[in-house]
């Protein structure tokens, strides 16, 4: 077993990576800045991540053969989603550190495990229930309410794995949706915005926290990223607050994203969490260009048990994702004034893939 006392990374040291997309893509490149190796492992031998990183294993998460010649190799594991198999995270930490802790994964894989996390914690979520039959979706509506949104407690990103039910009529087919399996009740809320909070929090508990985002959805998919977000300061130093507090609880070593939803009610602000991810973010794009130190130098930074700096913006910044096609339009990017564009190396382009995305800046006004 690693022994629980962790002494820093120092340059030359390896990395490794579960996951081979453009966040794993993302932190392998800043990893490389710090004079620190990566090992990317990932079953898609086409992966982003390979084309930036040291080495690569192409093998399924189950392969506990091959799980162990990778852990071998490190100083230290992370990964890119939270969707680990929990068997995976088991047996890396067999042999070396894993951060986040597999503890994390277990509480933010698992939609209801997380939202009662939360609410443990004194923080306000939309009302909900775990509901296993069309039965049990009948009588939970029937407390919280139309309309409700039907979500699988494991594996939904950018809109998957939910379903709205407006009416009793569509139980069942938002039950078949789901797949029939265990499933979460949420009431819908009526929010005025989305909000971000990207934060990072070192080994010594030092929590460094950007400034919040303001997000905008088409079709579930994040299209884009806004910095400052058009909200109080009160909801602002809100949300830095709850996202710190729930980085402690979860004792997490590296990034988090908490996405907020903001409400007003008696013409104040009010926040409720809506998903917690523990790793770098899409809506924490925007760093890269608009903050001295990014997301990703900064996750390396926690979980290598490097100092945290503060990661001042100097910028305002509009992060916009590229999807599918637009992506033929490189040159226009490009071309733009005061405009960075990142572009992950995929092959394939398909309708609402994420392809890159560009930051678009402007000065901020200090002071």
């Amino acid at each position: 077993m690693p022994e629980a006392r962790f002494s820093p990374l120092p340059p030359g040291s390896v990395i490794g990576i579960l996951g081979g997309g453009q966040l794993g893509r993302m932190l392998a490149l800043a990893a490389t800045k710090l004079g620190l190796r990566t090992h990317i492992y990932c079953p898609d031998p086409d992966s982003p991540a390979f084309q930036v990183s040291d080495r690569r294993t192409v093998a399924a998460y189950e392969d506990h053969v091959a799980l162990e010649a990778f852990a071998r190799s490190l100083d230290l594991v992370t990964y890119e989603f939270e969707n680990v198999p929990a068997d995976t995270a088991a047996a890396l930490t067999r042999h070396v550190p894993v951060e986040p802790q597999p503890s994390v994964l277990d509480i933010t894989q698992d939609r209801y495990t997380e939202k009662s996390f939360v609410r443990s914690q004194g923080l306000n979520v939309a009302p909900f229930e775990a509901v296993s039959t069309p039965q049990e979706i009948a009588v939970a509506v029937s407390r919280i309410g139309y309309p409700a949104v039907l979500k699988t407690r494991r594996f939904g990103y950018d809109g998957k794995g939910q379903a709205l039910i407006s009416n009793s009529s569509a139980i069942a087919p938002a039950w078949s949706a789901m797949g029939a399996r265990p499933a979460i009740l949420e009431a819908h809320i009526p929010f005025q915005k989305e909000i971000s909070v990207i934060l990072a929090r070192g080994r010594d508990s030092t929590v460094r926290i950007f400034d919040i985002s303001e997000n905008r959805h088409e079709n579930h998919i994040l299209r884009s990223s806004i910095v400052p977000a058009g909200i109080g300061e009160e909801a602002a130093a809100s949300a830095r607050e709850l996202g710190s507090a729930l980085a402690n609880a979860l004792g997490l070593v590296g990034v988090m994203a908490v996405e907020l939803f903001l409400v007003e009610k008696e013409g104040r602000e009010h926040l409720l969490v809506n998903e917690i991810a523990p790793r770098v973010h899409n809506s924490g794009h925007w760093t890269e260009d608009a903050c001295l130190f990014s997301q990703f130098e900064l996750h390396i930074r926690a979980i290598a048990g490097w100092p945290l700096p503060e990661p001042q913006r100097y910028f305002d910044v509009e992060m916009t994702n590229i999807l599918g096609p637009e992506v033929e339009a490189w040159r226009d990017f490009a071309g733009e004034p005061q405009t960075a564009l990142h572009l992950y190396g995929k092959k394939e382009s398909r309708p609402g893939r994420k392809m890159g995305h560009v930051n678009r800046l402007k000065l901020r006004k200090m002071g």
